[in-house]
């Protein structure tokens, strides 16, 4: 059974930093590009970032400055590193793969559950 699993979210203050993790189960991510979305309460699902097969990474405007990606292959996972939170950053987060990177949800076919990250004071 092929699974993604996202986890890392939590309820942090602005100005802190979390670092979410893609599992793959039943896939290597290394052979696929893997991306993250996240969506806010009441707004359509936005692309985050995307780490490609070749390892090139692609990353939102608003968080390019604040985010390392990486991946692992021993552990299977990709990782999405963001500094410097802010309270628009809140959302649920999740993981999902292609054969390449592209930044619209319907060009992703395997998707995690998500993990909800809240920025809040």
């Amino acid at each position: 059974d092929v699974q993604l699993q996202a986890s890392g979210g939590g309820l942090v203050q602005p100005g802190e930093s979390l670092t979410l993790s893609c599992a793959g189960s039943g896939i290597t991510l290394s052979h696929y590009a893997t991306a993250w979305f996240r969506q806010a309460p009441g707004k359509e699902r936005e692309w985050v970032s995307c780490h490609s097969i070749d390892g090139s990474t692609y990353v939102q405007d608003s968080v390019r400055v604040r985010s390392i990606i990486s991946g692992d292959t021993a552990k299977n996972t990709i990782s999405l590193q963001i500094r410097d939170l802010r309270p628009e950053d809140t959302g649920v987060y999740y993981c999902a793969t292609a054969m390449t990177c592209g930044t619209v949800v319907a060009w992703f076919d395997r998707w995690g559950q998500g993990t909800q990250v809240t920025v809040s004071s």
